[in-house]
């Protein structure tokens, strides 16, 4: 294997030279540096990753944990952290919690003992111990989505302004029946895209029957139950809102299970625009969280923890947008 030594030797320069030129470590002038590079080019010369992490005390490395990375919305994330870590040279390593807290803290744990520099973390619904243990071990850290803890820079969608969007679209449609479909208990999202429903309906002057709130489902087969169990109710809603992908799919399954039609019988609207979302009969009226800009200003935040440990904690909050289109009907 090529040594540093040997291509200091063809450069024509000193071996702290070389150093100097690949990490960027001072100044070399354009000539010299131009004979380093040609020279590791022409002898395909790679660099010892671990000895320059020891000597930098930087592995150029970023643990993401993310659960259900199969889900397009953490898919979608998932990406944009990725692109723009490598802008910055970074690699990514990507562990999926599976919204398991115990695989969460050992994840973590895992993360830490491979010196990664910093970690993007999606919470699972019981996340005390972790983040206790980035606190206590100083790691730099950026929370995406739950928005659970102001110790951490945290970025995640404005929660509050799209559950408000959807039930105000909804009461220009004439709805006062409102059910809400809501995802796993625990997890910062479900506590507040629920409360938001309660304080817009509030606000439109509407009182929310604590029967047409469901706010215990892990899966889209738990949201299909809990659409069933809406729509057996004396006076069913007229419309329902999914608060999320997985939570959209266990209604609209209910409903095709009942032979409802949407939105003559029935409206239904949701959180998390998905590329097929268009394709359904009808097209769906859905909110569509930022998840690029999500990503990047996790990224973002990430690196500028990483360089400055002092500086302030942020809380980024986005603004999701609604699409319309023909689920959501006038109510009966």
């Amino acid at each position: 294997m090529t040594t540093i030594s040997a291509v200091a030797k063809a450069a024509g320069v000193s071996v702290s030279t070389v150093s100097h030129v690949l990490n960027n470590t001072r100044y070399v002038s354009p000539e010299k540096v131009k004979l380093v590079m040609d020279s590791v080019e022409a002898m395909g010369y790679i660099p010892n990753a671990v000895a320059r992490s020891l000597k930098l005390s930087s592995t150029g490395t970023i643990g993401l944990a993310i659960s259900a990375i199969s889900n397009p919305y953490f898919s979608d994330i998932i990406c944009a952290i990725e692109a723009e870590c490598s802008k910055r040279g970074l690699i990514v390593f990507l562990c999926d919690t599976q919204d398991d807290p115990d695989r969460e803290l050992e994840l973590l744990q895992h993360l830490h003992q491979r010196r990664v520099d910093g970690i993007i973390l999606a919470s699972s619904g019981d996340p005390k111990r972790s983040l206790d243990y980035l606190i206590e071990s100083e790691i730099p850290c950026v929370l995406v989505d739950r928005l659970s803890d102001s110790r951490f820079d945290q970025v995640g969608t404005d929660n509050v302004a799209a559950i408000r969007a959807l039930v105000d679209h909804l009461v220009t449609l004439h709805h006062r029946r409102v059910g809400i479909i809501l995802g796993q208990p625990g997890f910062a999202t479900t506590v507040e895209r629920m409360n938001a429903f309660r304080a817009a309906m509030a606000e439109n002057g509407i009182e929310v029957s604590d029967d047409f709130i469901s706010d215990s489902n892990h899966n889209s087969a738990d949201a299909t139950a809990s659409t069933h169990r809406l729509l057996d109710l004396k006076d069913p809603p007229t419309a329902i809102l999914a608060s999320n992908n997985l939570t959209m799919i266990g209604v609209m399954r209910a409903i095709r299970e009942r032979k409802l039609r949407v939105p003559a019988d029935i409206s239904v609207l949701g959180i998390d625009d998905f590329e097929w979302a268009d394709y359904f009969e009808p097209r769906l009226t859905l909110m569509a969280q930022p998840c690029d800009e999500i990503g990047r200003k996790a990224a973002d935040l990430l690196i500028e923890r990483i360089a400055n440990k002092r500086r302030p904690r942020e809380t980024i909050r986005l603004l999701p947008s609604l699409r319309v289109r023909e689920s959501c009907g006038e109510a009966a």
